[in-house]
């Protein structure tokens, strides 16, 4: 049997309670146009229970929050991505402020940060949309979530300038080493787990896995955007998650349930669910 064609084991074989939680999903990306509902339930079927959609900026949130009436084990996460800071005007904090007071559903403001790998938005508006949406945060008493790349040392820095220590961070996609991951952790803060964990040269990653607490760590897929293995190179979905779930339960050499039901309670904590 050719590689291509190698069967790949099941997410519903790994018969996962249905309590799991995925906390960073785009399935209002066209990605899902023709399948949405299907992926919803596939996900519930491999033991998920809630996912959390983040909606890039408040245009995509009131152009697709609709896509999700009735689909209530969906919650929301609700920022301005760093690539597309150059957008902000002068309506689009207030329009997310709206957002969020008459959407209960909306539970964190993310993912906002730095990135200055791909710099689709120069550093210096993405340092000043960053902070503006840091403060909008605290002025709602909201989580956030946070996307760094290429930029984790400035992002810290401006998070603990903006009061930020000790208050609900969520690290999102972290694929950091043990000694970043401590650094997040002293300062009073949450890492999110990505499929990225399952490659087997993410050597780094696994480490750092391997010390982080479970009361700290919560799951995601970052769909459809970072497939784990066995489905590396298709597009990924929620009842993926299962098998990051299964790389951090080896890692940690402990029952794959007792870590999809311990980030499934971390998740729920962080966000108020």
């Amino acid at each position: 049997m050719s590689k291509k064609n190698k069967l790949r084991l099941s997410p519903e074989s790994l018969s996962l309670p249905c309590v799991g939680i995925e906390t960073h999903a785009h399935l209002d990306l066209r990605d899902y146009d023709r399948d949405l509902d299907l992926v919803l339930d596939r996900a519930l079927a491999c033991g998920v229970a809630r996912i959390g959609n983040v909606f890039l900026g408040p245009d995509a949130y009131l152009e697709n929050a609709g896509r999700f009436a009735g689909q209530e084990r969906v919650f929301f996460i609700l920022g301005v991505h760093p690539h597309d800071a150059k957008t902000c005007d002068a309506n689009t904090l207030p329009t997310m402020q709206a957002a969020f007071a008459r959407d209960g559903r909306i539970k964190a403001l993310g993912e906002i940060g730095l990135d200055f790998f791909r710099d689709h938005s120069p550093r210096d508006v993405q340092r000043r949309i960053f902070r503006d949406q840091l403060a909008l945060a605290k002025g709602l008493s909201a989580p956030v979530v946070i996307h760094s790349r290429d930029a984790h040392q400035e992002a810290v820095r401006i998070l603990l300038d903006q009061g930020f220590k000790d208050r609900p961070v969520l690290w999102h996609c972290f694929g950091g080493d043990r000694e970043f991951a401590k650094q997040l952790l002293d300062l009073g803060w949450f890492l999110s787990v990505p499929g990225t964990v399952t490659y087997s040269k993410n050597l780094g990653l696994q480490e750092a896995v391997a010390h982080v607490p479970l009361e700290r760590m919560v799951l995601e897929t970052d769909c459809p955007f970072l497939t784990p293995e066995p489905y590396r190179g298709r597009r990924n979905e929620p009842a993926y998650m299962v098998f990051t779930a299964a790389r951090v339960a080896e890692i940690k050499h402990i029952p794959v349930e007792e870590v999809w039901r311990r980030c499934a309670d971390t998740a729920k904590g962080f966000f108020r669910l």
